[in-house]
């Protein structure tokens, strides 16, 4: 009997008068925690557990993944996030520190659809994501193209992975398929989605795809994973494996877990459509707010100096009428304002009611029907690579990578 443990260790335990064994994590409040196999922890008397292995040593950093050379060639960019993350076993929580040759080892299925070139661009939650590191990932992203890889994984933390995704869209004429991929629940958990949405982007990556999409769980069965236009999705849950949802449109295709077949809709970009080129400048001092009923007209205050706004406004996108100076003010010292709904469906249309016409004579211009988020960071795209103003407001109003349509789906 053994009551000295290190972080790591196999235990057995007896609770509720049943003999477990897990893995020893840590001391609290006077209890031993210990991760069960089924990936949830107990807390229990140290005196109840019993050292059955201690922690195996750390296997070397980095060791080569063998590859299949006949296989088309992938790169995989790292940034972190769930599906590049283990427990730390000193504290129980999830970190981010797998580097791309990590994610290789721990699932192997990856090795019979590609072989693969592997960077780490960051080691980050999503929630730390960046316009600047929007810049470096556009260019690791570039540079792995230019190299002549057949397809870009990008594995991203899913909180924040759709602003992401939608930034590259701007940023990167591809003719090949980026792919943004994540997992709603780390790999230690038995119902973890990392395995199943890495192979399924592995096999989008490698299609006849030609466009910036993020591949994830289209429902909750392990069956099928949707690609969803980088410019057209949101995550619309928490924690369900299937948290991802195209708006406004279908998913532009499927990929089946099972045969690892890509299907494909017309609407789909198609590999070769574009010639590479990369415009990776972007104006970091834009804002996006949520009106709601009752909003003071001095939090409009905030954004002065910023060059561009984003406002989600109700229905056809709408604010109250105090609202409306302060947004003519910061129109008139050089902000642009760019008007969007928080309706998950439908477009802008500021002429139907007098609001939405004084909206239009203050000078704010219409996102039709691109998502809120999109059209943040379509504007920092558009006002760092275009400075004049008028030029920049008609850019807004353009689709430019399938974020605004000219007619909004029936139903959608």
């Amino acid at each position: 009997m053994s009551n000295t443990f290190s972080a790591g260790d196999l235990v057995t335990c007896t609770y509720g008068g049943k003999d477990l064994s897990g893995t020893y994590i840590t001391d609290r409040d006077g209890m031993a925690v210990v991760k069960l196999s089924s990936g949830y922890n107990i807390g229990v008397e140290k005196t109840c557990c019993t050292l059955v292995s201690h922690a195996p040593a750390s296997s070397p950093h980095g060791v080569p993944v063998r590859q299949d050379l006949k296989l088309p060639e992938l790169a995989i960019v790292s940034t972190g996030g769930t599906i590049a993350s283990r427990i730390d076993y000193r504290t129980g929580a999830v970190t981010s520190q797998f580097d791309a040759d990590d994610i290789l080892t721990a699932i192997p299925a990856l090795a019979g659809i590609g072989r693969y070139r592997t960077k780490v661009l960051s080691t980050i939650l999503s929630e730390n994501m960046t316009p600047a590191i929007w810049q470096e990932l556009a260019k690791a992203v570039y540079d792995e193209i230019k190299y002549g890889v057949a397809g870009v994984m990008v594995t991203h933390g899913t909180d924040t992975m759709a602003y992401s995704a939608a930034a590259l869209s701007f940023m990167i004429d591809t003719p090949v398929p980026i792919v943004f991929v994540g997992s709603q629940r780390s790999a230690d958990r038995p119902s973890s989605d990392n395995a199943m949405n890495a192979v399924c982007a592995a096999s989008a990556a490698k299609s006849e795809l030609g466009e910036v999409a993020i591949v994830m769980h289209a429902t909750t069965n392990d069956d099928t994973c949707a690609i969803h236009r980088g410019t057209r999705v949101r995550k619309m849950h928490t924690s369900r494996r299937d948290a991802f949802r195209s708006i406004g449109i279908p998913p532009v295709g499927t990929v089946d877990y099972t045969t690892r077949t890509v299907t494909l809709g017309d609407a789909a970009v198609r590999r070769g459509t574009r010639k590479l080129t990369l415009h990776d400048k972007l104006e970091p001092h834009c804002g996006l707010i949520q009106f709601y009923p009752g909003m003071s007209p001095d939090l409009l205050n905030a954004y002065e100096g910023y060059k561009g706004l984003v406002l989600a406004g109700t229905g056809l996108g709408h604010v109250s009428t105090a609202l409306i100076p302060p947004i003519k003010k910061l129109i008139a010292g050089g902000t642009q304002v760019v008007m969007t709904s928080q309706c998950m469906n439908g477009r802008v249309c500021d002429r139907v009611y007098d609001t939405g016409r004084d909206l239009l004579a203050a000078g704010v211009i219409e996102g039709g029907d691109t998502l809120a988020e999109v059209a943040l960071v379509k504007q920092m795209w558009v006002l760092g690579n275009e400075r004049d103003p008028k030029k920049a407001a008609a850019l807004m109003g353009t689709d430019l990578k399938g974020e605004c349509m000219r007619r909004s789906a029936h139903g959608l």
